[in-house]
């Protein structure tokens, strides 16, 4: 069942896709077009997209499926527990996935949202996968 835009997805999108990257800019432009599809069952947060194609332009990422946005995760004591991915499939947001690379901290899309504050820079880039 699709579901409207929550929050914590929302605020992570426009953390991480800045206005200055023209891929990341035309990704903002199908924000308000997409809907969560459904959601990772262990509780994460990583959401599958929804989204009316013929709403919005692609972005011109490339065919196939890119890493068109990545940032890392950081505790409040510095530590870098994981990452948040962003998607895109022929140019089009297709899911945000979050990756956890310990097994002593919980990493979550509420744990993203904390970690990032102004003055955090992620880093970013677009990469063909299969």
């Amino acid at each position: 069942m699709t579901e409207t835009l929550p929050a914590d997805v929302a605020l992570v999108l426009e953390a991480v896709l800045h206005e200055d990257d023209p891929v990341h800019l035309a990704l903002r432009r199908q924000v308000p077009h997409i809907r969560v599809q459904g959601r990772c069952t262990c509780g994460c947060g990583t959401a599958y997209f929804d989204l009316d194609t013929h709403a919005v332009e692609p972005a011109p990422s490339g065919p196939g499926t890119v890493v068109a946005a990545e940032v890392l995760i950081f505790t409040e004591d510095g530590e870098c527990p994981g990452e948040v991915l962003v998607f895109a499939q022929g140019g089009y947001l297709s899911w945000l996935e979050v990756c956890t690379w310990s097994d002593g901290t919980e990493v979550t899309l509420a744990t993203a949202v904390r970690s990032l504050r102004p003055g955090c820079q992620p880093s970013c880039k677009v990469e063909a996968s299969d």
